[in-house]
């Protein structure tokens, strides 16, 4: 069977991208231990209404100036720091021999997630005034965030993070399409509904944001696809087993077809709307980096205000 090909030190990228799942995955549950923490610590408080607040034992700790809550702040701040020195990599060149850009993202991601939460403890749930101006923007980039990775997902890539080009991704299909035509457990018209891909004047006719649904929708019903697929060849326990298909099964020959047309229906997709998504791509730069460095400036503002308002 066909597989995506890979460049000779592909076994050392994968071992090094597992240590750097890892990683990301550590840092991910500890964020999420200490969030969690913070809302089980807190959750008498925040309940309060704000007139009742100041009676709570807790108040002197986790209001926004609070012995806690002061911390809390810092310690957002600093993400936001740590966040914005992604797109700095980008312009330093001393930076950019600093591990790659997918994995710079996915810790950009964690931090990006967990600092908009951060923040929402330190203002103990209370979004007034200028910085509740800068919180709710701040959400706005955080979703523009999740926006933006998905969109760069859309854009294949080599282990190394070089984006394919549309010769190397027919190249890519030709050769899962050939490995498909020489199997026999499924006729055509089973796979169908995973190889069917609109076709380049339907692309073009559809909207920017179309053209983002409509990807997302092939992206959510592949998973279902593929199951109907393991569902036509098991039966009993191993439906159960299975999941109802969406888990792998013990059959070899079944899963490494079902390999090739999971790569073949996701290199098509991705190959269908590739040059929509990095016109996508560009405007959603355009429309995250004001958010961005609007947000920045209003942290500083607010940070400038409570210095001399003397809360530090």
């Amino acid at each position: 069977m066909a597989t995506l090909t890979a460049s000779p030190g592909a076994a050392g990228l994968r071992g090094k991208g597992t240590s750097h799942r890892r990683r990301v995955w550590f840092l991910a549950l500890l964020a999420a231990a200490g969030l969690i923490y913070l809302g089980a610590h807190g959750y008498s408080y925040y309940r309060l209404d704000l007139e009742d607040r100041p009676f709570s034992p807790l108040h002197a700790d986790l209001r926004p100036s609070g012995r806690i809550g002061i911390k809390l702040g810092m310690l957002g701040v600093a993400l936001y720091v740590v966040l914005f020195t992604y797109p700095l990599r980008k312009r330093l060149k001393w930076m950019s021999s600093l591990g790659t850009t997918p994995r710079w993202l996915d810790f950009h991601i964690v931090v990006g997630i967990s600092a908009p939460i951060l923040i929402s403890f330190h203002a103990a749930f209370k979004f007034q005034g200028l910085a509740g101006v800068a919180y709710w923007i701040m959400l706005a980039v955080a979703l523009s965030g999740f926006i933006g990775r998905y969109i760069y997902a859309q854009i294949p890539r080599s282990l190394k993070a070089v984006q394919f080009t549309m010769g190397d991704m027919q190249e890519q299909s030709a050769a899962l399409a050939t490995s498909l035509s020489h199997q026999s457990l499924f006729t055509k018209e089973e796979l169908a509904p995973l190889l069917n891909f609109p076709t380049a004047a339907e692309i073009r006719k559809m909207s920017l944001w179309a053209t983002l649904a409509t990807m997302l929708r092939m992206d959510l019903a592949r998973p279902f696809l593929v199951s109907r697929l393991r569902r036509r060849l098991l039966s009993g326990f191993e439906l159960v087993t299975t999941l109802g298909g969406f888990r792998a099964s013990s059959h070899a020959d079944l899963e490494s077809i079902i390999s090739v047309v999971r790569q073949q229906s996701w290199l098509g997709a991705k190959a269908a709307f590739l040059d929509r998504t990095q016109q996508v791509f560009h405007l959603w730069h355009v429309i995250h980096r004001p958010f961005s460095f609007s947000f920045a400036a209003l942290v500083i503002v607010h940070i400038a205000v409570v210095t001399m308002l003397g809360y530090f």
